[in-house]
């Protein structure tokens, strides 16, 4: 397969076609067995043929830019506008591309029956902040300093494992020495030190990615009223790692119903979240549906026997057990 020098690929250009390549794309051409050949730089014209059905897939698939929800849904798409090509004749060809492909595909080497997957992997050491690098980004973990985690880059996301086990999971960042902070690898420090937990970027980069609801805020606002700021921080932050076990969606409705019934308190809370359902909102009464009939019928309750504590004996009795 013929390659321009693509820096995942190459990572010097020698004399002449030969290239000092990458481990990952020698192990990557490895596994499905085919040899790469590199253009020289500068000289379009040795990969003229691909350069203009690049341009024409761009201009007939990804003009104008395509929207998708994910980049699964997006890979489906492309490869189904690679389909529709099947039915187009390239060039001065007799014969459409799939009937040619099909022509050409006994000619092929099976492909292998294990995937290869694309992702980078390295070690790197926690720094003093509790992040790891990956490239020139950072990325937070649970992890304490000074522990050797592993880090596996893929095209959607970054997995940072420790010990055979996956510690953390980030969406992957494209841009350029930032720092992607999860509010959770920080709940124990934040913990010890409540005061920091208002300015902290780890809350500030929720408050943008949506994770940090209303109800939040103003839940936390009323735990720090009736508790102090201190205080009220560390029940919130409480909360929160309970959010971490029994989902955020559930602490969502449990701070929410809290509010709604007018109560402050964080033993609340952790009862809606692990006793109650989701929906805790009883059913609105319509008054007409109310009889007065019903009520004035009720039977009154029976208070004769409460009379008995009033009878010599019981009084003495009463004193016996409490000494």
């Amino acid at each position: 397969m013929r390659y321009d020098n693509l820096s995942s690929a190459v990572k010097k250009v020698l004399r002449g076609r030969r290239r000092e390549e990458t481990d990952r794309f020698i192990a990557f051409r490895s596994h499905w067995q085919f040899d790469a050949s590199f253009c020289t730089p500068g000289k379009g014209h040795e990969k003229g043929g691909v350069e203009g059905e690049a341009g024409f897939f761009r201009r007939n698939h990804l003009v104008p830019v395509p929207q998708a929800s994910s980049l699964a849904t997006f890979n489906e798409s492309l490869l189904e506008g690679c389909r529709k090509d099947f039915s187009r004749i390239i060039g001065e060809r007799e014969k459409i591309a799939g009937e040619m492909f099909k022509l050409e595909q006994p000619h092929l080497l099976p492909l292998q029956s294990e995937d290869f997957e694309l992702a980078e992997e390295y070690f790197r050491k926690v720094n003093k902040q509790g992040c790891v690098q990956a490239g020139t980004n950072f990325y937070s973990t649970p992890l304490r300093a000074g522990l050797e985690a592993r880090v596996r880059v893929l095209p959607s996301t970054v997995e940072i494992h420790h010990q055979g086990r996956l510690v953390a999971e980030h969406p992957r960042c494209y841009g350029q020495r930032k720092q992607i902070l999860d509010l959770e690898h920080y709940l124990g420090a934040l913990e010890r030190k409540p005061g920091a937990m208002a300015g902290s970027k780890p809350l500030r980069q929720w408050r943008e990615d949506g994770r940090w609801r209303a109800a939040y805020d103003q839940f936390w606002s009323a735990l720090q009223s009736r508790h102090g700021e201190s205080d009220g921080t560390r029940m919130m932050i409480e909360l929160l790692q309970l959010g971490r076990q029994c989902g955020y969606d559930r602490l969502s409705a449990a701070l929410e119903e809290a509010i709604r019934i007018g109560s402050s308190d964080a033993a609340v809370v952790r009862y809606l979240m692990t006793t109650s359902p989701i929906n805790w909102a009883p059913a609105p009464l319509d008054p007409g549906e109310i009889k007065r009939s019903e009520f004035s019928t009720r039977p009154l309750p029976a208070i004769a026997t409460y009379d008995q504590l009033l009878s010599q004996s019981a009084q003495s009795l009463v004193k016996e057990v409490a000494q």
